[in-house]
């Protein structure tokens, strides 16, 4: 971002630091009427014809900017993605553990990516690791949405289900100083 003397456009479209318009006119008449308001003049639009500046504080400016950033950081999710391993002769009660794993996962908001690796001879059986992977595909139901569908990629069998809309995050748990709060007014009252 140029300011001051680095703005080398041959006229530019001026705003003062209130946000009216001064009109058309020399980079030099610009940063003359800035340093008479011991402000600064910044290139805000650089590639309009022609270009536009504003006066204005050039390190209030630039506070402002870096405080807006981090706030829209703060808002934005940032996906996750859990990956739950099976094999294709996994047992029915590791089956179920991974199942709830996964639920849990998505409950949280996150992704979840189901993978089931084929070793050695089990490549001739691709149907029974496909089986799996659909079976957990219908268990999960209404707490995710397939977003890809179960696909081969060398000797592993991957699926990615993502969380349902309608599937809020998982409340926050009570910690044990909330607890002990609750009972005390509780006996109050």
């Amino acid at each position: 971002m140029r300011t001051n003397e680095k703005i080398r456009a041959r006229e530019i479209r001026v705003i003062d630091e209130n946000g009216e318009q001064l009109g058309i006119m020399a980079p030099f008449d610009a940063l003359k009427i800035a340093r008479e308001r011991s402000l600064d003049l910044v290139e805000i639009s650089p590639n309009a014809a022609p270009p536009v500046c504003r006066i204005q504080d050039y390190g209030k400016y630039l506070y402002e900017k870096d405080k807006s950033d981090r706030a829209a950081r703060k808002k934005q999710k940032v996906i996750v993605i859990k990956e739950v391993k099976f094999s294709v002769t996994v047992d029915e009660h590791d089956y179920q553990t991974k199942k709830n794993q996964a639920v849990r996962f998505l409950g949280e908001g996150d992704k979840v990516k189901a993978s089931l690796r084929f070793r050695g001879r089990q490549m001739a059986h691709r149907d029974l690791g496909y089986k799996i992977v659909n079976r957990l595909i219908m268990d999960i139901g209404a707490a995710g949405i397939v977003e890809f569908m179960p696909r081969m990629e060398g000797t592993t069998l991957h699926a990615i289900i993502a969380p349902s809309k309608k599937a809020e995050p998982a409340p926050v748990k009570k910690t044990a100083a909330d607890t002990s709060a609750d009972e005390s007014s509780a006996t109050e009252a």
